[in-house]
């Protein structure tokens, strides 16, 4: 497992190699690497084995290490993140919408996004972590859950209307304010960025992170579990958002309204607010 040190470090290295101007093929040296850093050649190795594992860099048998991608490539990552986001949110669109099938090749992912295997790996790797993939014994990828399903989207949100407003009623609903304070920050930022394809995945998220820790905030652990499964379920067809920025500020207007309740003391308020936010979003489709 890759360490934040040994990400660090690669990062650093992909600057010196932009510093000193080197091309594909160029070679590099770990020694050279951990003096100029400062530091051992234990987490540079590992540094290098990062940066393999992105392509940036290879290394060659008893020859050292190559570098393979430019350094602009290879050293940007909010740009290598855009890539990402933007492969996943067409990726959900085409689940949603039927265009893939329940198993998933990992060719399927490079050749239908244009990524390199690196990326289609960390691809499939992010959307194992969010529990919408698994591997399959042996080879290839799965999807978890099933494509949209209007019945699905109906019974999940009657679902969600018995719960979650019952949250703000729970004899031992607390919520702190430091975590209302950076939900606030959180969503005022969202509403002040420009509204791209991949910024889907970073509203889901934030919206995702609002209702749990409202639910963690009952105090109920079994609200908290199904919620966490609501969040789960809805991911990939969140992912493929096609209501436009003109939702994203009534859905954060609506929250703000709920936090404001909560800090003056009206639970029964926030509960309605939440219940009237969850019977708009219901009305929209694919929600």
């Amino acid at each position: 497992m890759t360490t934040k040190l040994q990400q660090d470090l690669a990062e650093r290295i992909m600057t010196l190699v932009r510093e000193d101007g080197l091309a594909a093929g160029a070679r590099l040296n770990e020694s050279d690497a951990a003096r100029r850093l400062g530091v051992s050649r234990t987490p540079v190795r590992g540094a290098f084995d990062y940066l393999a594992s992105l392509g940036a860099v290879r290394r060659l048998p008893n020859r050292g290490i190559e570098l393979v991608e430019p350094a602009h490539l290879a050293a940007d990552p909010s740009a290598e993140d855009d890539v990402i986001e933007t492969a996943m949110v067409r990726l959900a669109h085409d689940r949603e919408s039927g265009t893939l099938a329940d198993e998933l090749p990992e060719q399927e992912v490079m050749r239908r996004y244009a990524l390199s295997r690196p990326q289609a790996q960390r691809l499939l790797r992010r959307l194992a972590e969010l529990e919408m993939v698994e591997r399959k014994p042996g080879y290839g990828w799965r999807f978890l859950a099933p494509p949209r399903d209007p019945r699905m989207h109906d019974e999940r949100y009657r679902f969600r209307l018995l719960i979650e407003p019952m949250s703000f009623l729970e004899p031992g609903f607390a919520l702190a304010g430091s975590w209302i304070e950076a939900m606030r920050r959180e969503h005022r930022e969202a509403l002040s960025r420009p509204w791209r394809e991949g910024s889907a995945i970073g509203f889901f998220e934030m919206n995702a992170a609002f209702h749990e820790g409202i639910a963690a905030a009952s105090g109920n652990r079994f609200i908290l579990s199904a919620i966490r499964r609501q969040n789960q379920l809805r991911r990939l067809s969140n992912y493929d958002w096609i209501f436009g920025f003109e939702r994203v500020e009534v859905n954060c207007r609506e929250h703000l309204e709920m936090l404001d309740a909560v800090e003056k003391g009206d639970a029964a308020r926030a509960s309605d607010l939440m219940r009237s936010h969850l019977r708009r979003a219901s009305e929209l489709r694919g929600a």
